[in-house]
């Protein structure tokens, strides 16, 4: 369980930053932009061979991280927008 649960906040984490960056891209946040972008490689760079060859129930732990990550991603960035912009 506790792998799952590693692959299920690797999705998150991963889907929160570029959830968040589609918004900082959009605004022009070139700062935003710059420390999501490295935070999705890096994350990326850990993840690749674990969802590569991974079971299906891993895939799909990992597909519902990545919806929270999404979900928080858009809540964060409507936090952030309204109070840079």
């Amino acid at each position: 369980m506790k792998d799952k649960l590693k692959l299920c906040g690797t999705g998150i984490l991963q889907v929160y930053f570029v959830a968040i960056n589609t918004v900082f891209l959009s605004k022009e946040i070139y700062l935003g932009v710059l420390f999501a972008a490295f935070a999705i490689s890096m994350v990326w760079s850990y993840n690749i061979k674990k969802i590569a060859f991974g079971t299906l129930a891993e895939r799909i732990w990992y597909s519902s991280g990545a919806t929270i990550g999404s979900l928080l991603g858009l809540y964060t960035s409507k936090l952030l927008t309204s109070l840079f912009i």
